[in-house]
């Protein structure tokens, strides 16, 4: 039976790939939401689906689908970091599964609530670690997976990943460090392939390379569109 999915973050980069994934498994995206409306893309998906600018009126169109029988069985979470455990809160009390980018949390004590609400609502979290599918990735492990034992590793990732993150409103920067800085975001992506590439080996050091956008606060507002 076909699914029916709700998004929020549809105008954010990663938002797209989620949409023609639920179109290419068969399945209906119904409502989304996003504080930016450049979300044209949206209408080579699902051109009937609703959206919505404000979190409330997305909310209040969500609770009405429960209430007719057409709930959603999924919210997919395309929003920034800093607010992921929070919509994935909102998606599991509105009774679905919740799909989310990582990280699902910046902070390791913000798990815990996650894991309780999952037992008291029966409902499940499924991260999307997509850098494991890459093919690049995928050959590494392959290669990893056939060195001696006895090989130590040190691990190093750079990053495009601004110095500094913010939240910027009509081009101007209004809050700088809303969620993860770099580091941290850049150190979840290690924490994985620490996992993933490399569990039989011991880890002697792991450096993060920040090269930054020098000119990054001179950037045009549209190039900053939703989440």
């Amino acid at each position: 039976m076909n699914k029916k999915f709700a998004l929020i973050g549809a105008a954010g980069f990663v938002a797209p790939r989620h949409m023609k994934a639920i179109r290419d498994t068969g399945n209906a995206l119904v409502a989304a939401m996003d504080p930016n409306d450049s979300v044209g893309v949206m209408d080579s998906y699902f051109p009937a689906a609703a959206f919505f600018t404000e979190f409330e009126r997305f909310d209040r169109h969500l609770d009405k689908l429960n209430r007719t029988g057409n709930k959603i069985d999924f919210l997919t979470v395309c929003s920034p970091n800093y607010l992921h455990d929070a919509h994935i809160r909102f998606g599991l009390r509105l009774g679905g599964e919740v799909i989310c980018e990582k990280p699902m949390v910046l902070n390791p004590w913000n798990i815990d609530p996650l894991l309780e609400m999952e037992k008291e609502t029966g409902r499940k979290i499924y991260n999307i670690l997509q850098l494991r599918l890459h093919s690049s990735i995928i050959a590494l492990k392959e290669k990893m997976d056939n060195a001696p034992e006895q090989q130590n590793l040190i691990l190093t990732l750079p990053t495009l990943l601004p110095v500094v993150y913010g939240i910027i409103l009509h081009g101007k920067v209004i809050r700088k460090n809303p969620g993860a800085s770099p580091p941290i975001s850049a150190s979840i992506f290690l924490t994985c392939f620490r996992g993933f590439l490399a569990p039989r080996f011991k880890i002697l050091r792991t450096f993060i390379l920040l090269t930054g956008l020098p000119d990054f606060w001179n950037l045009k507002k549209q190039e900053f569109v939703g989440f």
